[in-house]
C-alpha cells in the first residue's frame, strides 16, 4: 500500500510547493502581524481541505458526467503539470497559481479574503491539484495491483490532509525559512522539484496515451 501511497502524496507535495509559496505567503502578509497571519494560515488550510477533500468525491463524477475518458485527463493533466513544472524551473511566477494582478490586489486593508483568495484558492488548491486528484481517481495501478475507488479515495484523502499540514507548518515557519535558506536555497529547492515534476508529468502523458488504445500491448 505504501508504494502505491508514496507517488500520490509525492506528487501532491510537489504541485502545492509549500516550499515556493513562503516567499508569495511572505509577501501577501509582511505588514500583518504574527497573530493574526496565524489565523490566515489556519482559515487557508480548512478551506483548501474542503475544496480538495470535496474534488476527490466529485472529479471523477464530473469526468463521467463530461464524457471525457480517463486517458485524455491524463494527457491533459500531464501536460497542465508539466507547464507547472517548468514555471518551477525558470522561476517564472506561477500563473497557474496566482497572476501579477491577483497578487497586487490584496493589500492590507482586505486581510480577511487573503486566507480565501489567494492563499486557499489557488495557491493551496489550484488547477495543479485539482488536477492531480482527478489522475489518480481513475484506473490506478501500482506493483502489478489495480486499486479501487475507495482504496485511491482514501489514499488521497490522506495525502491531501498531509500535504496542507505540512504547507500550514511551512507557512507557519516562513519567516524563519527564509532566514535559513535564504532566497537562493527557496529557488534551489523548488527547481528541483520542478525536475521531478517534469518527468512525473510526461510518465502522465505516457500513461494516458496507453489507456488511450494507441499502444494496446504497452502496459
Amino acid at each position: 500500500m505504501f508504494s502505491a501511497f508514496f507517488p500520490i502524496f509525492f506528487t501532491m507535495f510537489i504541485v502545492v510547493d509549500p516550499i515556493g509559496l513562503v516567499p508569495l505567503f511572505i509577501g501577501l502578509t509582511s505588514r500583518i502581524p504574527t497573530k493574526k497571519r496565524r489565523g490566515i494560515i489556519s482559515k487557508a488550510v480548512l478551506i483548501s481541505l474542503i475544496v480538495l477533500i470535496s474534488f476527490v468525491f466529485v472529479g471523477k463524477r464530473l469526468l463521467e458526467l463530461l464524457h471525457i475518458q480517463p486517458g485524455s485527463f491524463f494527457i491533459a493533466g500531464g501536460i497542465m503539470l508539466f507547464i507547472i513544472s517548468l514555471e518551477m524551473l525558470f522561476g517564472k511566477p506561477s500563473q497557474t497559481k496566482v497572476s501579477d494582478k491577483e497578487h497586487t490586489d490584496h493589500t492590507h486593508d482586505n486581510v480577511k479574503t487573503i486566507a480565501i483568495f489567494p492563499l486557499a484558492i489557488p495557491m493551496l488548491a489550484g488547477p495543479g491539484a485539482l488536477t492531480t486528484i482527478i489522475l489518480y481517481s481513475g484506473r490506478y495501478v501500482a506493483g502489478g495491483r489495480e486499486f479501487s475507488f475507495y482504496e485511491l479515495a482514501f489514499m488521497l484523502v490522506i495525502a491531501i490532509i498531509l500535504v496542507l499540514v505540512i504547507a500550514g507548518l511551512f507557512l507557519r515557519a516562513s519567516d524563519l525559512i527564509l532566514r535559513v535558506l535564504g532566497e537562493t536555497g527557496v529557488s534551489v529547492m523548488e527547481r528541483l522539484m520542478g525536475l521531478i515534476l517534469a518527468g512525473l508529468s510526461i510518465q502522465f502523458v505516457y500513461d494516458g496515451i496507453v489507456r488511450l488504445g494507441f499502444f494496446p500491448g504497452l502496459v
